[in-house]
């Protein structure tokens, strides 16, 4: 991730917009898109490279007008992110920015001593990791295999650390912030008790992050092995869940055949009847786990003024966590029913 700057040292009272363009200490950017996805960003992200800085540079001005003490990187890599994510509507773009730092904020317990090798433990077993191969759409498979946690070994908070570091490694790449990713999630040998950790609370914050606090495109969920408890899961997830990305989940029981039609065998492990060899972790722990660096800005204490606090888009305070305990209390029935 690229280092912090805030608007003191970006403001249009330090200088005009133009001026602030040239500042030394801020990285120049230069595109790494092959030609084909600078037509795929401009057909599908509204992205016109003649254009690309003078939009970057407006999202910059807005953040340093309206959340001058939002504390965010400004370079024009980290800034096009989200302009991305949100096909360069720049009022979209900046909530998105906004609501990605007030997440951080919010979770102490997932954001706090964010780094890969706080993590180490959930790399080890296993429970996310990235496949070697892209699918033919250009996209990296983010695997997660939830059987592969212990409960009594770490809460399910440092889970929810790992895929979001993945995450963040992920969409460094200017490759990823165009073509999206795929989630496949195989829910093989997940009990009842392990379920009722992911509660209404955890799944509203995770739900929240990943639909409007993080600039990635996720173009699919593929949920395989789930038990019948699953629907319970599902239940208790689907409430949080727009449309758009609610109609790209798709569920295969044990149909490989039904998950090969969205994922090809060929980039699958033998585990999910691939033809790539056995699944193997250990790449994905290692690159991860090298970028140290990149992940050492430490977020938990951004403040965001109150005058500018953004919709409460995950519904932080006494009374969200209430309704959140009653909603947990009538969902324990529910698994029950469908385990």
């Amino acid at each position: 991730m690229s280092g912090d700057s805030d608007c003191t040292r970006t403001s249009p009272s330090a200088g005009s917009p133009s001026d602030n363009e040239f500042l030394p200490d801020r990285p120049k950017y230069v595109c790494t898109l092959s030609p084909d996805l600078i037509t795929k960003a401009r057909e599908e992200l509204q992205e016109k490279p003649e254009w690309r800085l003078r939009d970057v540079q407006a999202l910059r001005d807005m953040v340093c007008k309206d959340y001058p003490s939002l504390g965010t990187c400004l370079d024009d890599a980290f800034l096009l992110r989200f302009l991305r994510a949100r096909k360069f509507d720049y009022d979209r773009a900046l909530q998105l920015l906004v609501n990605y730092h007030t997440c951080r904020r919010s979770w102490p317990e997932v954001f706090n001593n964010l780094k890969p090798s706080a993590i180490k433990p959930v790399l080890e077993s296993g429970f996310v990791t990235v496949l070697p191969r892209l699918d033919p759409e250009g996209r990296h498979i983010v695997c997660i295999r939830p059987d592969r946690w212990t409960p009594s070994n770490y809460p399910i908070t440092e889970n929810i650390r790992a895929i979001y570091l993945t995450l963040e490694k992920l969409i460094q790449s200017e490759e990823t912030q165009v073509n999206g990713i795929v989630i496949l999630a195989d829910y093989k040998g997940v009990s009842l008790s392990k379920a009722s950790h992911f509660g209404p609370f955890v799944a509203k914050k995770v739900i929240g992050i990943l639909q409007d606090g993080f600039p990635i495109r996720i173009k699919a969920v593929n949920i395989i092995n789930e038990p019948r408890i699953f629907k319970g899961i599902f239940a208790i997830i689907k409430p949080f869940l727009k449309e758009k990305l609610a109609n790209r989940f798709f569920l295969h029981g044990c149909d490989l055949n039904s998950l090969h039609q969205n994922i090809p065998p060929a980039i699958l492990p033998e585990e999910y009847g691939g033809t790539s060899g056995k699944l193997d972790t250990s790449a994905w722990n290692e690159l991860l786990l090298a970028s140290e660096e990149d992940f050492q800005h430490d977020f938990s204490e951004l403040v965001l003024p109150c005058d500018s606090s953004p919709h409460d888009m995950l519904g932080s305070g006494d009374a969200d966590e209430k309704q959140c305990d009653d909603s947990l209390r009538g969902m324990k029935p529910q698994l029950y029913y469908c385990y």
